[in-house]
């Protein structure tokens, strides 16, 4: 089940917020715990026992903690097996396969790997169980006593398949001690409501063309054809993940949970370290927190750091995928980081902003390619028709035709990726006042309405960060 789909719109969500809001307030967090194991038990119910052991085990490492507190030698073992045992299960999961696949073409051998599917959200629970046991240990956070919500930290499902990623230390007052107020159920419904629109009318439509660009045998691609393309799969990741994780902070307000942004108008970024600190803000937050600060950051002289950071871009890559298109995707960005911590960081400070706003975009586009080709020679390829290398010709008539029936949608899309229609909005909302009372809520179910009746006529809904 996805958010952007007529059955979770329609009937799981209404449902789940009429039965949330008539319980008792001591039974809400149960509510949410069974509406999420439901929720996540709809497409794999065999892989729920994963996440059921995970709660349970890394809530037991909690009380284990707590208990001997004093007692250091017995509180570290229970982290190291806490960290063992939950990357033990990602991996086996995730990277079972790659890595059976890997020794064979190494050594010539013929092992064979049982092609294992990957259990939804695996990637971003595991990381929350592990941030509440390694924060207990050190202090941040208190021990959570009732299972129950401790459950529904872990298992909730706005956030529970793609994030964000929510440290319990973000999120552990308001297990207990939430508020929900009718002005919180609004703007999470606002944010949910942008986020679909965001997902279906912009995401789904742009990543048709690129579906198009990328069917196209590649010796018949022209330089144009392979720009438009990929410029496609730029905007329609961020607009699909974006559109996500607006709708996950949206319905955690629903259910009175304030959860942090995840996106921050990345596009408008005018350095490779900027963009990093505006998209995927919670994963960035992880990885920060808990890899890079803990292998020294950068307070051990500068190949130290350039280290730290090539570990945390290899650990981002391989996290994104067991392939090594995602390897060496994590790298490329590491290097450019190296790059501009060394000296061009500096370089930009005296120049025009767009010269850093169009390196910053050529980078990342580039680095789009690494990412959505799984093979490495194709991703490659693809690069060299981008710039013109070989016999492929600048323009050709599917060129034309992709930039003259997306020619609007661009447009749309280009401004929708930056604060501008939102200060306007914000700004028209202000002064309409009164009107404005009227015309914002048309506004929304006009969204709503045309998103419903685009996932009532079209088949292409795919959600990319489900196989994260």
């Amino acid at each position: 089940m996805v958010f952007s789909s007529l059955i979770f719109i329609f009937v799981f969500l209404p449902l789940t917020i009429f039965t949330y809001y008539i319980v008792p307030r001591a039974l809400r967090n149960f509510i949410l715990v069974v509406a999420s194991l439901i929720f996540y038990a709809w497409g794999e119910p065999t892989y729920i026992v994963i996440m059921l052991f995970s709660t349970v085990f890394d809530y037991i490492n909690g009380l284990l903690i707590h208990k001997y507190k004093e007692r250091k030698t017995i509180t570290r073992l229970v982290l190291i097996n806490s960290i063992v045992v939950n990357l033990g299960i990602l991996c086996f999961f995730k990277y079972y396969g790659f890595v059976v696949d890997n020794i064979n073409a190494v050594f010539n051998l013929g092992l064979t790997a049982k092609k294992l599917p990957l259990p939804v959200g695996i990637s971003f629970y595991t990381f929350q169980t592990m941030s509440y046991v390694i924060d207990l240990y050190l202090g941040k956070v208190k021990m959570q006593k009732n299972i129950i919500s401790f459950a529904a930290y872990v298992t909730m499902f706005p956030q529970l398949v793609a994030g964000p990623i929510v440290k319990y230390g973000d999120i552990a007052k308001q297990l207990n001690n939430r508020k929900e107020s009718l002005d919180m159920f609004g703007e999470g419904v606002e944010l949910f409501v942008i986020g679909l629109g965001k997902k279906v009318l912009l995401a789904n439509n742009i990543g048709i063309l690129w579906s198009s660009v990328k069917a196209l045998p590649m010796n018949n691609l022209s330089v144009l054809s392979a720009w438009l393309g990929i410029i496609a799969f730029t905007f329609q990741i961020y607009f699909d993940f974006s559109g996500y994780s607006d709708m996950a902070i949206g319905l955690g307000k629903m259910f009175g949970f304030h959860i942090n942004k995840n996106f921050n108008y990345p596009y408008i970024s005018k350095s490779i370290t900027e963009f990093w600190r505006r998209w995927h803000m919670s994963l960035g937050s992880w990885f920060r927190e808990y890899v890079y600060i803990p292998l020294g950051g950068n307070k051990k002289g500068r190949l130290k750091q350039y280290r730290n950071i090539f570990i945390v871009w290899f650990a981002t890559g391989l996290w994104h995928g067991a392939s090594w298109n995602f390897v060496f995707w994590g790298l490329y960005f590491g290097v450019f980081l190296v790059i501009e911590k060394t000296f061009l960081l500096k370089w930009f400070d005296n120049k025009p902003k767009f010269i850093g706003h169009v390196y910053t975009m050529l980078i990342v586009i580039v680095g789009w390619v690494l990412f959505e080709f799984d093979n490495i020679t194709q991703g490659l390829a693809f690069i060299k028709v981008m710039f013109g290398f070989g016999t492929h010709s600048l323009i050709d008539g599917s060129a034309l035709y992709y930039l003259y029936t997306n020619a609007l949608l661009f447009i749309v899309i280009i401004l929708c990726s930056t604060p501008i229609p939102r200060k306007v909005f914000l700004s028209l909302q202000s002064k309409l006042k009164m009107i404005g009372v009227i015309v914002v809520p048309i506004i929304y179910m006009l969204i709503v309405f045309v998103s419903t009746a685009y996932l009532v006529n079209e088949t292409y809904n795919p959600f990319l960060y489900f196989r994260f």
